[in-house]
């Protein structure tokens, strides 16, 4: 296996020059930089990561805590991570919290211990423990798609309170597009299965729900509002408690893709059909929405975008540590199908193949 010093005698370095090139701890002359990078191409030299960290204080490895890794929501946002990391030559540790936040803390800590260099984490609805060890460690991180009030631009650090760089879609305005939509196809009884309580996706999709019945000039009435706990389990109890409602609701949205899982099986058991019985929006589009009958109408979030922005703002934030601490919100896409009751839309004569 070549060394360092074979790279440095084929260059025509010393070993010192070597070790500037790939540790990046002192400038280089470009020509010289180039011969030790052909140098390393000719030879195959694979340099000693470890050894690498010892020098820079770097392992170029990022942490990554996300909960529910097996949904393909999550799965995406992993997808545009791992992408982005590798595209800046760092790789990935992942962990899962499973939205518990003793197990979250400790997780994070493990992550920690690894010397990564900084973290992405998708808190959950209890991130106290969570944010205080990342603050008392100092330890740079992004937060994903849930978010925690923080003071807008402030320092990154204030005193002992270090602020966090935070990543997300935006919620509000895209759930209430699907309410107004649905209150454009008429209905008067809408119903929202909502996420689990404490996260702030949930109380930003219900407050875009309440903004959507307010457009429409429709009551918010809370027996049209159930909490199906981000799961298909929660959300086929959820729905089937608004089915059993003395006045049910005509329209359903769902607060993301496991609870439109959930919400479908209660419609199935009950013999009950979308958008005939029931007209069906959902938060999160998922690559099988469109194969459903009827095909989804869904708001798309930008998950691979979120996870590839996360890398960066967290690669921005390494290399100023002191910056302002921002929160960077991705709009989403409505993606109109025919769950909630509209017409097939049929491509322009010349647009047939």
């Amino acid at each position: 296996m070549p060394t360092m010093a074979d790279v440095a005698r084929h260059a025509g370095v010393s070993v010192a020059t070597v070790s500037h090139v790939l540790n990046d701890t002192r400038p280089v002359l470009p020509h010289t930089r180039q011969a030790v990078l052909d140098a390393i191409e000719v030879l195959g030299y694979t340099p000693n990561t470890l050894a690498r960290s010892l020098v820079t204080a770097r392992t170029r490895s990022i942490g990554l805590a996300v909960s529910a890794i097996s949904n393909p929501y999550f799965t995406e946002i992993l997808q545009g991570v791992e992408a982005s990391a590798l595209e800046h030559g760092y790789g990935l540790l992942i962990a899962d919290p499973h939205d518990d936040p003793e197990h979250e803390r400790t997780v994070v800590q493990l992550l920690h211990e690894r010397r990564v260099d900084g973290m992405i984490v998708a808190p959950s609805a209890e991130p106290g423990a969570l944010l205080a060890y990342l603050s008392r460690h100092r330890v740079p991180a992004v937060l994903l798609d849930r978010t925690v009030d923080m003071p807008g631009g402030a320092p990154a650090e204030v005193g002992d309170a270090p602020r966090f760089d935070q990543v997300c879609a935006e919620n509000a305005e895209p759930m209430s597009r699907l309410v107004t939509h649905l209150a454009e196809r008429g209905h008067r009884r809408i119903a929202l299965v909502a996420g689990l309580p404490g996260l702030s996706t949930t109380a930003e999709r219900i407050a875009g729900y309440r903004l959507g019945l307010a457009s429409a000039g429709l009551p918010y009435d809370e027996r049209l509002l159930a909490h199906g706990d981000s799961a298909a389990e929660g959300a086929e109890r959820a729905t089937a408690g608004l089915l059993s409602l003395a006045v049910p609701p005509t329209a359903l949205v769902t607060g993301n893709n496991a609870m439109t899982i959930g919400a479908l099986r209660a419609l199935r058991d009950r013999g009950l059909s979308v958008p005939g019985d029931l007209a069906l929006c959902c938060f999160d589009d998922f690559a099988w929405a469109d194969l459903f009958s009827p095909r989804l109408t869904a708001i798309a979030q930008p998950s691979r975008e979120m996870g590839a922005e996360a890398v960066r703002v967290l690669l921005e934030r390494l290399a100023a540590p002191r910056r302002p601490a921002r929160t960077v919100r991705l709009p989403c896409t409505f993606v109109h199908r025919t769950s909630c009751g509209c017409p097939e839309e049929r491509p322009e004569e010349g647009d047939r193949p």
